[in-house]
């Protein structure tokens, strides 16, 4: 049964995955122009600096200590350990490589309101949702390292005014990326034993690929007057007050952040 299940996830975080969002598409073919490149590198910021928020709020909800201190590596891999460390402060480094100011991008007055709109979604997801739901959503890590060897060759051949240097973000993610979906997604097999389980789990995966096309989609739309149209498939299963935020109608979660999807006691 798991072996069926990791397969289903696994295939959710490759078809689904943002990687086939125009936007991303463009990218990788050297096809954005300098302002497109700086208006995405603002706005996905937004998304990064709310990494260790959520991560917070995943750790809060898990009851073993072993689990807390692992997940909590992650807030340190974002926010650094001391100062000028970590992943935010190299996408900040990213921006400046690439002529955005370290300034614009920590005021985030220039972030789309549909980018606010996701990022916003995915946080009260794991905030309102079960350990299992919030650790599920980040299976997109899964398919996060061939993303990020893709985008450095991208950057590296189509946009050389960016210096190599600012792209360490995207390299320092491929190994973060590779152990972090190795212990999610174990997680998740342990925890995820009833079909109703694994539902909900692969329904917290489509989410989060939702919610990853939707900033897609506000970031290539702001500034042309277009109204966003999506592309990702329906979400379903997400609490249906979180898929209003990203603009997608799904059914409540059942039983969220209570016993029927939270790890036994037993569990590691």
């Amino acid at each position: 049964m798991s072996i069926g299940f990791e397969e289903r996830l696994r295939a959710v975080a490759r078809e689904h995955y943002h990687d086939r969002h125009p936007f991303n598409v463009r990218m990788h073919q050297g096809e954005l122009s300098p302002a497109e490149l700086r208006r995405w590198i603002l706005n996905r910021f937004h998304y990064q600096r709310h990494l260790p928020v959520k991560d917070a709020l995943i750790t809060a909800k898990l009851e073993a200590p072993a689990l807390r201190r692992m997940w909590v590596r992650r807030i340190r891999d974002h926010d650094g350990t001391v100062e000028g460390e970590g992943g935010i402060e190299r996408w900040l480094r990213l921006g400046e490589a690439a002529g955005v100011e370290r300034d614009r991008l920590l005021s985030g007055a220039e972030v789309a309101p549909g980018v606010r709109l996701a990022v916003g979604g995915y946080v009260d997801f794991c905030r309102l949702g079960s350990p299992l739901e919030a650790v599920a959503a980040s299976l997109t890590e899964l398919s996060a390292p061939d993303l990020m060897r893709t985008r450095v060759d991208a950057f590296e051949r189509h946009y050389p005014w960016i210096d190599r240097a600012g792209l360490r973000y995207f390299r320092d993610r491929v190994a973060q990326g590779r152990r972090d979906s190795r212990e999610a997604l174990d997680l998740v097999l342990r925890w995820a034993r009833t079909p109703a389980q694994q539902e909900r789990a692969l329904a917290a995966l489509t989410f989060k690929c939702e919610v990853l096309w939707a900033l897609l989609d506000a970031v290539q739309h702001t500034g042309t007057g277009a109204r966003p149209t999506g592309g990702a498939p329906a979400c379903v299963g997400a609490p249906a007050e979180v898929g209003a935020l990203v603009g997608v109608g799904a059914p409540a979660v059942v039983g969220a952040g209570s016993g029927a999807d939270r790890p036994g006691e037993g569990e590691p």
